[in-house]
């Protein structure tokens, strides 16, 4: 797909916000696309934090329960193409339920991806969408994303990422969503020393050559669609 003069919707979390990232302009992985592709308008709604799901109980910063689902309202619908990368928040300290395949209200986990999907399929029609599952995540001691979040919200029983990813893969279908699989594809494993080093600030977080990397990948797979 040629996507040049396209107006992008990216809606995401701290790493679409910039966390990470020296010169957000320029650096930043929406505004590499842009460049690279050159598009007529990116316009960014990341906000660091911020989980697709509902949460139960008050964050201590408002601001990340700003959720995905509530915000898809307020962005532009005059966009082409909306790209969505979340997912990572809910695994690391939302404190909704997982959930189950069927669930459809932002009250669970899986619930907010259907209902995220459905919403931006009702607002969008025909226009391309785009998910980004969750990267890699290691925080040495403290994240291990093979493992459930020790986060002292999340609820008994907890899933590693990878569940997350697959909710995301499983639900895409429905609403004809494109996905990009960073979990698999990125190509950056933040367990390795030199690739935490290289392209990330923290292990979750992407530095100036991460977002590159995530620019490029998405390019590439956009181009396919």
């Amino acid at each position: 797909m040629d996507i040049t003069g396209f107006k992008i919707n990216f809606l995401g979390d701290s790493i679409t916000e910039g966390t990470g990232v020296t010169d957000k302009l320029n650096c930043r992985y929406d505004r590499r696309l842009a460049a690279m592709c050159k598009l007529s308008a990116a316009n960014n709604y990341g906000i660091g934090g911020s989980r697709l799901a509902h949460q139960i109980h008050p964050s201590e910063k408002p601001r990340y329960d700003l959720c995905f689902c509530g915000r898809a309202y307020n962005m532009a619908l005059s966009a082409d193409m909306v790209i969505v990368y979340g997912g990572v928040n809910d695994y690391l300290h939302g404190d909704a339920p997982f959930g189950e395949i069927g669930d459809t209200t932002p009250a669970t986990y899986c619930g907010a991806v259907y209902f995220l999907m459905k919403l931006l399929r009702e607002l969008y029609a025909d226009k391309p969408i785009v998910f980004m599952t969750p990267a890699r995540c290691f925080l040495r001691k403290e994240v291990d994303d093979m493992l459930p979040s020790t986060h002292g919200k999340k609820l008994p029983g907890g899933k590693a990422l990878l569940a997350y990813v697959d909710v995301i893969m499983q639900t895409a279908g429905q609403f004809n969503v494109h996905v990009l699989d960073l979990y698999h594809n990125l190509g950056i494993d933040p367990r390795d020393p030199e690739s935490y080093e290289k392209y990330t600030v923290d292990g979750l977080h992407f530095n100036d050559d991460g977002h590159a990397v995530i620019a490029e990948k998405l390019k590439a797979f956009i181009e396919n669609i």
